[in-house]
């Protein structure tokens, strides 16, 4: 595969008052058209910025795709479903201006990574949710929907809910529990504000219900020593995307625990992580 000079750019792609939204665009020297993938960061929903993945993104832009890292709204400024809206308008805004960037409308996948796992994902099944949708494109845009290609998912907070219930029930089993917990309780409960919301903006649950939702091809990477996203909402939510038709490449990394490429980039399961993410969005996108 090709391997290719790459500039960056940080570029205003949404403003809310005036607090400017910047996308981090990682953009291949050459004339396209180039696949892409909008990125989301982790950060449990409340921290972190577009620059969170810059380990994953640049290689990925090396290999010959667009990258549009986002920043969008968190708490304190907004919670639960603000950030879902300033994705699904960066996807829009992506594809309105793909030409720009040397790519095109019809190539754009997602990217995510922990709670940015979760909302891709979440912004794949419901590219036509009036709530994430609510943000119009400028007056004489071309005319784009947040539907997308393919969902790369890293270590995603797949099933909200649960990660919330499995965190509080350390917390009640008392100390010694990992200090994260109590952090990962908080961030929970400033995100969502109720278990209701964290039932409903659930893509887990959301196969679980039945819901009519798009089914992207999807890839799902973790460790199997991440203590922070629960093994059993993987197994759980990878049977029913199969079963409800749904194409899901899961790729188990033994011995890693969570954010194993961010924390650690120079290691062989890094490497092996990153080529994987690559060969997908090519063959998917590409």
């Amino acid at each position: 595969m090709a391997t290719y000079e790459i500039d960056i750019e940080d570029v205003e792609y949404a403003r809310h008052g005036d607090q400017p939204l910047l996308a981090r665009i990682f953009k291949p020297r050459g004339t396209g058209a180039f696949p892409a993938i909008v990125e989301v960061h982790g950060g449990a929903w409340n921290l972190m910025d577009r620059n969170a993945d810059d380990r994953v993104n640049e290689p990925l832009a090396k290999s010959g795709v667009v990258v549009a890292a986002l920043d969008f709204r968190m708490p304190p400024i907004a919670s639960y479903p603000a950030s879902m809206a300033d994705i699904n308008y960066g996807i829009r805004w992506f594809k309105a201006h793909a030409a720009e960037f040397h790519s095109r409308p019809d190539r754009v996948g997602l990217m995510g990574s922990s709670s940015g796992g979760h909302q891709v994902m979440l912004a794949g099944m419901r590219p036509h949710d009036p709530r994430y949708s609510a943000l119009p494109l400028p007056a004489g845009a071309p005319s784009v929907d947040a539907g997308v290609r393919c969902v790369v998912m890293l270590w995603p907070v797949i099933d909200p809910l649960a990660r919330y219930h499995f965190a509080k029930k350390l917390k009640e089993g008392g100390k010694p529990y990992p200090d994260l917990v109590d952090t990962l309780i908080k961030l929970h409960d400033r995100y969502w504000k109720t278990e209701d919301a964290m039932a409903e903006g659930n893509p887990a649950l959301a196969l679980k219900r039945g819901e009519k939702i798009e089914l992207p091809p999807t890839m799902y990477i973790q460790g199997t020593a991440d203590i922070v996203h629960p093994r059993v909402d993987l197994d759980q939510f990878v049977a029913n995307y199969s079963k409800a038709g749904g194409h899901i490449e899961l790729e188990m990394f033994d011995g890693e625990a969570e954010g194993f490429i961010i924390r650690k980039p120079s290691t062989p399961a890094a490497a092996r992580a990153i080529e994987r993410i690559v060969e997908f969005v090519h063959q998917q996108v590409g």
